[in-house]
């Protein structure tokens, strides 16, 4: 998604996008993932349901690919992870790298893990 403005946190993307506020591009990228289970690919991982979901089928690291076909600013990124329902299978750490192809990738920002409460 991309935003001209600072995106707060906890914000809900769809409702920043029937705002106007952020305009969601994942549509104009190609999607790839180091592996999948059958049923749990890129269409789950995309398809804006909470229940559905990308599950891995392969060694570590998991990987999400999204290339844009041209030099794309992305100024927002949005990922949904919840941690209560499935802490075993969710990612501890999410690396974001951007570069202009998979040989150059630099990373520009690590999440980790919410503090239990």
């Amino acid at each position: 998604m991309t935003t001209a403005n600072k995106t707060p946190p906890g914000a809900d993307p769809k409702q920043l996008e029937r705002t106007g506020t952020v305009r969601e591009i994942g549509s104009q990228a190609v999607w790839s993932l180091s592996s999948c289970k059958p049923g749990f690919g890129v269409d789950q991982l995309r398809d804006d349901n909470l229940e559905t979901y990308w599950q891995s089928d392969g060694s570590q690291p998991h990987l999400v690919n999204i290339q844009f076909r041209r030099k794309t600013t992305v100024k927002t990124l949005c990922i949904y992870a919840d941690y209560k329902s499935d802490e075993s299978y969710t990612p501890s750490k999410i690396s974001v790298r951007v570069g202009n192809n998979f040989h150059n990738l630099q990373e520009i920002r690590v999440g980790k893990e919410p503090a239990p409460p």
